[in-house]
This record gives C-alpha cells, sequence and structure tokens, in this order.
C-alpha cells in the first residue's frame, strides 16, 4: 500500500509536544506520569490554572501519586521541583527541550500560568529558571574558548578515543558538552573516558543522555572511575534488584558483580527467572546466598530453562531424576553388582558445601 497523508480539520486548541520528548522519554514512562506531565503542558500553553489536586481528581490518582510523577519528571530533568523548608512544594520549573545543542536544563519555558493552592499543597507558582539557580547548566562557550580546549594534546587524545566508542566524528555541540564534563562539572580525563564507555555499553550514544548521567555523577560526588563503579552498582536497576532480593543492602563486591553478570548475560536471564532463584535461596540459607543462587541458576540454565513457566518443567525433571536414582537397583548376577551401591545426598553436600 502507498503512504498515507494525515490531515486534522481544526490547527486551533493544540497543544504543542516536543518531538525530544516522543522520541526519548515517552517510552520509558507509566501512564500517569505521562497524564500528568502532558496536562501539565497544556494547562501552562493555555494560560489555565489548576493545582495538584484539580490533576488528582481528573485522573482519579491520589495527591502523592501526582508528586510522585512531577518527581520523576525532576529526575529525568524536564522540570524541576522548589520545596520550602517544612517540604512543601512551592515552585514548579518546566524546562525546555528543544534548545538542540544542549541538554533540557539549559533553557526553561516562560511561565504562562499559576497553579492554585489545594488544601493539602501550598500556592505553587511556575517561574523561569536561570543559570545561577542551576550550578549543573553548561554554559555557552565561545569560539575561543573551544579553540583553546581542543588544542591541548592531552585533549585531543581524549576527542580521539570518545569518537572511537560513538563510531563517528564528534559534532561541535558534542565537543561543548566534553568541555562541559571538564569545565563545568571538573571531571577528570579518565572520568569522562570511563563515562562514555559507561554510556556505550549500555547502548546509549546520545549525548543528552551521556550528559545527563555525569550530571547525576557529579551531584552524587563522583569524581573517580573507581566512584563511578560504586554509583553505577548502587543505582543500576538489575544490579539493586539482585541485590534487594537476595537481602543485601551494601554495594555489589566484584565477585557479586561478576555473578550477576553471569546471570544476566552470559545466562541471558530476565529479571522474573533471576528474582525465583533468588525466592528460593532466601528461603533455603542465611550465607552464601550468591553461590547458591548460581547453583540454582546454573543447573536451570544447563536443564534448558529460558523463561519462569520454564521452571516447574526443570523441577519436575529434578524430582524424577531424582527418584529414580534412590531406587534399588534390580538384583542380577553382575559380579559388578555385588559391590554396595553408594547413594549420596545431594541436597546434604550441598550444604556442607555451603558451611565451607
Amino acid at each position: 500500500m502507498g503512504r498515507l497523508k494525515i490531515y486534522k480539520d481544526n490547527y486551533t486548541e493544540a497543544t504543542a509536544v516536543s518531538n525530544i520528548f516522543i522520541d526519548e522519554y515517552m517510552k520509558d514512562a507509566n501512564d500517569a506520569q505521562l497524564k500528568i506531565y502532558l496536562y501539565l503542558i497544556r494547562m501552562m500553553n493555555a494560560n489555565l490554572p489548576t493545582s495538584i489536586s484539580d490533576i488528582a481528581d481528573k485522573f482519579n490518582h491520589t495527591e502523592k501519586d501526582v508528586l510522585r510523577a512531577l518527581k520523576y519528571w525532576e529526575k529525568q530533568r524536564l522540570l524541576t521541583l522548589e520545596f520550602d523548608d517544612s517540604k512543601s512544594l512551592i515552585g514548579i520549573h518546566l524546562l525546555d527541550l528543544n534548545k538542540s545543542d544542549s541538554p533540557a536544563m539549559d533553557k526553561p519555558f516562560t511561565p504562562v500560568v499559576t497553579l492554585m493552592a489545594s488544601p493539602a499543597v501550598p500556592e505553587t507558582a511556575v517561574r523561569p529558571q536561570t543559570e545561577a539557580d542551576n550550578p549543573y547548566a553548561k554554559p555557552a562557550y565561545t569560539l575561543d574558548q573551544l579553540k583553546k580546549f581542543k588544542s591541548s594534546e592531552e585533549t585531543s587524545q581524549l576527542l580521539f578515543i570518545v569518537e572511537q566508542y560513538i563510531g563517528r566524528t564528534l559534532s561541535p555541540s558534542e565537543i561543548k558538552t566534553i568541555f562541559f564534563l571538564q569545565d563545568k562539572l571538573g571531571f577528570s580525563m579518565d572520568l569522562i573516558d570511563h563515562l562514555v564507555q559507561y554510556c556505550v555499553e549500555r547502548g546509549k550514544k546520545d549525548f543528552r543522555y551521556i550528559e545527563k548521567v555525569a550530571v547525576s555523577w557529579a551531584q552524587a560526588g563522583v569524581t573517580t572511575p573507581k566512584d563511578a563503579e560504586k554509583y553505577a552498582y548502587k543505582y543500576d536497576k538489575v544490579v539493586y534488584g539482585i541485590m534487594q532480593a537476595l537481602g543485601k543492602t551494601s554495594a555489589p563486591t566484584k565477585k557479586e558483580v561478576e555473578y550477576i553478570n553471569r546471570w544476566t548475560r552470559d545466562f541471558g536471564y530476565e529479571m522474573d527467572v533471576i528474582d525465583a532463584a533468588c525466592e528460593r535461596t532466601v528461603l533455603c540459607t542465611d550465607k552464601h546466598r550468591f553461590e547458591y543462587a548460581d547453583r540454582i541458576l546454573t543447573s536451570w540454565y544447563q536443564a534448558n530453562v529460558h523463561h519462569k513457566s520454564d521452571i516447574a518443567r526443570a523441577d519436575e525433571l529434578f524430582r524424577r531424576n531424582k527418584a529414580a536414582s534412590q531406587r534399588p537397583a534390580a538384583s542380577n548376577t553382575n559380579k559388578f553388582n555385588q559391590f554396595k551401591q553408594n547413594h549420596y545426598d545431594f541436597d546434604a553436600l550441598e550444604k556442607e558445601l555451603l558451611r565451607n
């Protein structure tokens, strides 16, 4: 079939949504987060009053749901929230995504609406955010500053390495971002190298994403690649989820990370399968939980378990094999069967291993 042209009758009463939002942010947001962000843009563009309670009523959410959604978008750097000393919300700052050579924080929307106060939330105003308000905003570098930055031999080597990671020549705006990481965030060359490699390994080559990660590291006080590894492990969703499932509250050790990589990368398991193994582990032992979970997941992998639905089949196969191994052997005249047969308790052996 040929291509279709899409028309609409009325070009009025419309709310403009940034293409960057659709391309980069919409896919990861849940239903409530999308509704609340789009509704907030709509109310601002139409210069209509609203409040946290109004938004909650409109979408049948609680006010806490609305605040959680706002905090999600703040984490994504699409807006910022301002709180007073009593931790009540007093300001929302929507940020512009349409500036092509800088991240979302660079340019705020012009305020067009004031949110009405609700009984539970004080009056909330929307106002612009200046660079002074945001210590992590990228400055507007001059050509002379960039030329001086690029003239350094160390910088040239770094840019070459980054281009190898990205797989293409860097654009001027991307070079500005590298300069920003060194100049404003104070990142060393080694940390910038580690940052770009970290993002590329996760399939992220977009410099808006790289800059967001860099700012989050700067806010967390990350100054070295070692700091970055600890921070990444702590906040990586998969690593954090597995650590939590095994009852661990500290950052993972190098050996524990090796186990996690083995389960997720080598075995290719999704979190539902790993969670099932962790649940069994926690019920069976208080010690050596990573080793115990690894034995379970390895046995599942060897039994061709690919999805959670395959686990029941593997359990049944294990029970049959165990029953067969414990069944007395049929007597015959074979002289080798005249010796007493050994029957090992594999569960006991496993427990003994974990106690060592």
